[in-house]
């Protein structure tokens, strides 16, 4: 948590209820989906998080891991992050992550359902993490191109997508 000290009053309560929306059950399919999905990409298997929030947040800080995610979902060759480097720079990290969010945009991920850099990066919001997460699962599966990995079962259907692959209207 960069350069934050303890909250108090409502700023402590804010933060509370924040941190009651974080599903650890939730943790453990997005855990076993970005597994599944990274698999053995190039020869470098994604490695098992530490359990909890804390070692979900770790996992995905730098970056690495997300970008290696969005790549997979995109057929070889048309990877949208083109170089994934670990680092331990902050900025690095913040831009790989601001890196994935911009291709999770692109992949059709509604801008409203996409957290913000620091909510990972710090900590601040790993509920809203694993929406933007649960949402691309969800779009993976709806978009049906062959190249989810995993249990569609996993996620609960997109609705904002048509059987066809087109987006849904409301009349």
């Amino acid at each position: 948590m960069a350069n934050r000290g303890p909250s108090y009053g409502l700023s402590r309560e804010v933060q509370q209820k924040i941190d009651r929306q974080y599903d650890p059950e939730l943790e453990q399919v997005l855990v076993r989906w970005i597994l599944a999905q990274c698999g053995n990409d190039g020869g470098n298997a994604v490695a098992q998080p530490a359990p909890g929030r804390d070692g979900f947040q770790q996992w995905l800080k730098d970056g690495t891991v997300l970008c290696r995610l969005i790549n997979s979902l995109h057929p070889r060759g048309q990877a949208p992050v083109a170089k994934i480097q670990a680092s331990t720079m902050a900025f690095k990290q913040m831009e790989q992550i601001s890196q994935f969010l911009q291709a999770a945009e692109r992949y059709g991920i509604a801008a409203t359902d996409i957290f913000q850099t620091v909510d990972l990066w710090e900590g601040k919001n790993m509920a809203c993490v694993q929406r933007t997460l649960m949402n691309l699962g969800s779009l993976a599966v709806a978009k049906g191109d062959g190249l989810f990995v995993g249990d569609p079962n996993w996620f609960p259907k997109y609705a904002g997508m048509t059987g066809y692959g087109m987006p849904r209207q409301i009349l």
